[in-house]
């Protein structure tokens, strides 16, 4: 189990500093779990798309064999027994001591699916659908391995992963188009008679941008409410990494199109600020006592799911 836990620490500290930031903030072992989740994540999602670590993505003809592939292994991991690599140990061991029904792993997969067949995303209903699929299910997971069982807290942590993918949507739409995706709701593109072209968005498509972080901004405020449901220290790490994503989306509205010249990211040390301002946010909202609606929120769905 030592290996296994080495070899997600890799897979995190080259995969996402941010979320490697906010990880130190649990105990170890729960710290752990979570890693150990994270890299069979990030592993499931580079083996789709022939990345290594999220480098560009080099999707090939062989897409639907790999797709194939990692679904026999994810269940393998799941039911099986027999030694496999690192990231699937790691989802084994994480999936068996949390109790994961088989949809939560299976259903980022499903989303993996929709990049392999490029599904098109007609309504801000159809990109949910696909945050769902490829980053709320992963709070969902997240959630649970932090000792969640209550059903509508869980729903809390779905909402930031769908607020998380909305705002990665909105920072990496440039460079989604120059591999042929596009997850910006098409009525929304041709309400505005928008087309994604160039090394930066035009002032049309950077409106349709800033309607989608305008969308994320419901979802965050849903999974701020969700914190007093986990362990503070947890809380305090979730707070943290939604803090460093919310910025992402403000450094966007403030640098317009520009801001697309470079890559859209978070300093060190403006990071470094907001872990410490996160965890007021862990304190406070345990003393708020605010009951946030989620009508009018995209639901996940909850079938199969034991507490």
């Amino acid at each position: 189990m030592k290996d296994t836990v080495a070899a997600s620490e890799i897979s995190i500290a080259q995969g996402s500093q941010s979320f490697a930031a906010a990880a130190k903030l649990m105990s170890a072992g729960m710290r752990d779990d979570t890693v150990m989740l994270y890299a069979w994540c990030r592993h499931a999602d580079d083996v789709i798309d022939g990345q290594d670590l999220g480098s560009r993505p080099d999707p090939g003809a062989d897409a639907e064999a790999r797709l194939s592939q990692l679904r026999a292994d994810t269940l393998e991991a799941l039911h099986g027994d027999l030694p496999m690599s690192p990231p699937f140990e790691a989802l084994r061991a994480v999936a068996r001591r949390h109790a994961f029904p088989d949809r939560w792993p299976l259903d980022l997969i499903e989303g993996f699916a929709m990049d392999v067949n490029a599904r098109q995303y007609r309504t801000l209903s159809d990109t949910l659908e696909y945050s769902y699929h490829v980053a709320g299910v992963v709070g969902v997971m997240m959630a649970r391995v932090m000792g969640v069982r209550d059903p509508a807290v869980l729903d809390r942590a779905c909402d930031l992963g769908l607020a998380f993918q909305l705002t990665n949507i909105a920072r990496d739409v440039m460079d989604d188009a120059a591999i042929g995706r596009c997850y910006l709701p098409q009525d929304w593109l041709n309400a505005a008679d928008a087309s994604i072209e160039g090394e930066i968005p035009s002032p049309a498509v950077y409106e349709v941008i800033l309607r989608l972080l305008d969308a994320a901004e419901p979802y965050y405020g849903s999974a701020r409410a969700g914190l007093p449901g986990l362990p503070l220290r947890c809380a305090w790490s979730i707070a943290a990494a939604a803090r460093i994503y919310h910025a992402i989306g403000t450094r966007i509205r403030r640098g317009g199109p520009k801001a697309y010249r470079t890559r859209i990211r978070t300093s060190g040390a403006a990071k470094v600020g907001m872990v410490l301002r996160s965890g007021g946010d862990a304190f406070l909202s345990r003393a708020s006592g605010k009951n946030v609606s989620r009508e009018g929120l995209w639901n996940r769905p909850r079938a199969d799911e034991k507490a």
